[in-house]
Order: C-alpha cells, then sequence, then structure tokens
C-alpha cells in the first residue's frame, strides 16, 4: 500500500511539473485553441462559435487543419457571429471542406447554428447548460450535456450526411467525445494563460478528460488507465484517477499528458 502511494506520490509531483511547464502562453501558437484567442476581445458569441467549429475540426495534422480553420476564419472576415446569424445557403457558395466534412455537411451546420441564434434565441452555453442541468439523477453531467447538444444539432439538421456525423460524433455510440470534451476545456477552465474560461454552468471540477490514442497510450504506460479501448468509460475512469490528484480542476493535467508526448515523440497528429 505504502508503495502504491509513493508511486501516485511521484507521478502527481511529474504531473505537476509538466502542467507548469506547458499550460503557458507559448502553448497557444500550435494548438487549435489559438483561435478563441484571435476573438478574446470580442463578443462571447464569437469566442464560442469560433471554438466549437475549431475544436471540431481539430483532427489530423495539426498544419492541415490549422490552416484549413485559418481560412474558414478570414473567410467569415473575422466574425463568425455575424457570418452565422446572417448566413443564406443560398448565397453561400463554397467548396470549404475538410477531409471528411464536405461542403453540404457544413451548410446543413451553419443553418442549425443559425436556428440556434436567431429562432431559438439562445447562445452555445445556454444550449449547453440545458443538457447538463436537465440530467437525470445518477448520470454524468457532462455526458447529458454532450448528448443534448448532439441531439438538437441532429434534429434540426434538414440533411445528415457521413461527414456530419463524423463532425458531432453521437455520445450514444460510447466514444471518447474528444473534441467536445477539449472545447469545454476551453470554454470552462479560468485563470489560465491558454483556456479561456468564458462559461460558468460547470466547474472546471466537472470537466472530463479529453481523450484520444495518443492520450490513451501514455496514460497507461503510465499506469493512470487500466481499460484499454479509448471510450467514454476510459474517460471517466481517466478523469477519477486525475481527481486523485487535483479534485478542483483535473483536466489541467491534459496539459501534462501532452507534455508526456512531446517529450517521447516527434509526432506532428493533433493530440
Amino acid at each position: 500500500m505504502t508503495l502504491q502511494i509513493d508511486i501516485k506520490s511521484n507521478i502527481k509531483t511529474e504531473l505537476d511539473r509538466l502542467c507548469a511547464q506547458y499550460e503557458t502562453y507559448d502553448f497557444i501558437k500550435d494548438d487549435p485553441v489559438q483561435f478563441i484567442h484571435l476573438f478574446k476581445n470580442s463578443r462571447p458569441e464569437d469566442i464560442e462559435i469560433a471554438g466549437f467549429i475549431s475544436a471540431l475540426f481539430a483532427f489530423g495534422k495539426r498544419e492541415m487543419f490549422i490552416k484549413k480553420l485559418n481560412s474558414f476564419f478570414n473567410f467569415t472576415k473575422m466574425r463568425p457571429y455575424e457570418f452565422i446569424i446572417n448566413f443564406e445557403e443560398k448565397a453561400y457558395k463554397s467548396d470549404f471542406n475538410y477531409r471528411f466534412i464536405k461542403p453540404d455537411d457544413l451548410t446543413v451546420f451553419f443553418n442549425v447554428l443559425k436556428i440556434l441564434y436567431t429562432k431559438d434565441k439562445m447562445t452555445l452555453e445556454e444550449l449547453f447548460a440545458q443538457g447538463f442541468n436537465a440530467c437525470p439523477s445518477g448520470q454524468n453531467k457532462v455526458f447529458n450535456a454532450l448528448q443534448f447538444v448532439c441531439d438538437y444539432f441532429y434534429n434540426n439538421a434538414a440533411e445528415i450526411g457521413d461527414g456530419y456525423k463524423f463532425m458531432l460524433s453521437n455520445p450514444k455510440n460510447k466514444g471518447a467525445m474528444k473534441r467536445m470534451n477539449m472545447f469545454l476545456r476551453w470554454m470552462v477552465r479560468k485563470n489560465s494563460p491558454v483556456d479561456l474560461g468564458i462559461w460558468s454552468f460547470l466547474s472546471p471540477s466537472e470537466l472530463l478528460i479529453p481523450l484520444d490514442v495518443h492520450v490513451g497510450n501514455i496514460s497507461r504506460s503510465q499506469g493512470l488507465l487500466k481499460r484499454k479501448q479509448n471510450d467514454f468509460k476510459s474517460v471517466l475512469e481517466l478523469t477519477d484517477v486525475l481527481k486523485e490528484f487535483d479534485s478542483n480542476d483535473p483536466v489541467k493535467y491534459d496539459f501534462a499528458l501532452f507534455g508526456f508526448g512531446v517529450n517521447n515523440s516527434n509526432s506532428s497528429v493533433e493530440k
């Protein structure tokens, strides 16, 4: 028992050191979080829309999706909120796409965002908060929020293609929901040089770790994760372990796990 405590103490020391090393302003320039910082002095709607789109596109090679996102925000003339509320499918002429996500998928997505802000007169924060606060007893509130948001974007979509399904993964499939959890990290964690923390309906203690292959492999190699699949159960398992190191802000260790990867790999794949 003492040995286990000593091992965990050593891991916590290393994780805290890596957090301090990598949760810095310099982290921003090579990460998709850079796009919310372009709008940090703008209205909250610009920040949350920029963050939501950036997170959904954050897969594959970093240099590729960052290039695509730069192109998209330039296309919107750096006014994502105005672009969405004024979006007209007939007037929209763009071959903008990224891998599985095709122009038709984006047209549907932009239309649903427009419905949210104009017809339903809600923000993304209010949509997520509805799902979070309506969580049945005994269920995970973040999972319920993600499912609620996914259902909204599916129910209001005129057409749902494969690219749309990939962009907005359905939590019912029990996947890790990495990009959505990363987006929530950006929006919720405060007092960070990286995350803007403009949302307040949940606390950092309730966030879930953004889990992908890289984070899963690093976590298993350090004895933090036993489950072999990179699914939602693994997200909950790993988050619970990280809460033992910091119950108020377990997801800060996302930076530490990133640091492990930087120190042990030359991969350019988005973490």
